[in-house]
């Protein structure tokens, strides 16, 4: 009887072991790359057209009661189309106040500026981030680099965070059109501190693909919305050449959210495959930022040195 029950044991242990292993393969060989991330059809428009289409993103946000006013998407012109124009994309759970000190500043430039909101971002419902899908920002990304390109002739993007993960994805995705690109603190994997290495693709799989229930953590970021940017870094283009004149990357010694060296890598092979210098600035430890390396409230009375650093290292003008 004994034997019997140790056998009975063994056999289910051997059977859970064996399907907990199949489960492991199964997330480590689950395809990330995706058809629908990788779609970035291009429309073209004329300055009236581009304008007027910012306009009517503009307008509902204003008509929504849900948008926080300082959240809106933000359109900012010379009247003409100009000789340069800037897409800005902001991070998560932020919105284009997080940019519009940023913004202000290419503007004062002679660039044409457009700052929209990212899905379900800059709402009054605290969660609605959480519910973001990694194509609402593909598209969100798609659809504000069609309208950039009618604003002026010499175009570029710059991002912040999750809104640098899409900056890097439309200079691959729309190469023809991206000639410059900006990323401030990229959040092309977490860093080890937040998530171990092999610890990311299951989280990529199993809150991206939302096949376990969402988990927020002590900062309030969702763990299913984090990986959608995930998700689309891991759809990025670093292989297809385009006409960029500039590129740079941004950092903080102080940020312990990226992964630092993913961070310098991806931008440097996008620069070395285009045969360009990449721009190259870390903020020291010292001077107490983080993640948040372009948040007016946040980089207080240092906002507007470090701002015309970020338009230098854009522009090419300078590389450290």
């Amino acid at each position: 009887m004994r034997l019997t029950v140790k056998k009975t044991v063994f056999r289910v242990v051997g059977s859970l072991l064996a399907v907990i292993i199949v489960l492991i393969v199964a997330i480590y060989a689950w395809p990330l790359g995706s058809g629908s991330l990788r779609a970035a059809p291009a429309v073209t428009l004329d300055f009236a057209a581009a304008t007027a289409e910012a306009g009517r993103v503009v307008a509902a946000d204003t008509a929504d009661q849900n948008v926080r006013p300082e959240c809106r998407s933000q359109l900012l012109t010379h009247g003409k189309r100009t000789a340069k124009a800037v897409l800005l994309l902001h991070g998560y759970t932020s919105c284009p106040a997080g940019l519009a000190g940023l913004a202000k500043v290419y503007f004062d430039q002679g660039y044409n500026v457009w700052l929209p909101r990212a899905p379900r971002h800059g709402t009054t419902d605290p969660l609605a981030h959480t519910h973001v899908k990694a194509q609402e920002l593909t598209t969100y990304a798609n659809d504000g680099m069609n309208v950039a390109a009618g604003l002026g002739d010499d175009v570029g993007v710059a991002g912040i965070s999750g809104g640098a993960v899409l900056a890097t994805w439309l200079a691959g995705h729309r190469a023809p059109v991206v000639h410059h690109l900006l990323v401030l603190s990229p959040f092309y994997e977490p860093s080890t501190e937040q998530a171990p290495r092999f610890e990311v693709k299951p989280l990529i799989v199993l809150f991206g693909f939302r096949l376990l229930p969402d988990h927020i953590d002590d900062n309030g970021f969702s763990y299913s919305s984090l990986s959608q940017y995930l998700r689309i870094a891991r759809n990025l283009d670093l292989d297809r050449k385009g006409p960029l004149s500039s590129i740079a990357v941004v950092t903080s010694a102080g940020d312990d959210f990226i992964d630092h060296q993913r961070a310098m890598r991806i931008p440097r092979q996008i620069a070395d495959l285009d045969g360009i210098k990449l721009g190259v600035h870390e903020l020291p430890k010292d001077l107490g930022i983080g993640h948040d390396i372009a948040e007016p409230t946040v980089l207080k009375d240092r906002a507007a040195d470090l701002y015309k650093t970020y338009f230098d290292l854009y522009e090419g003008t300078r590389l450290t």
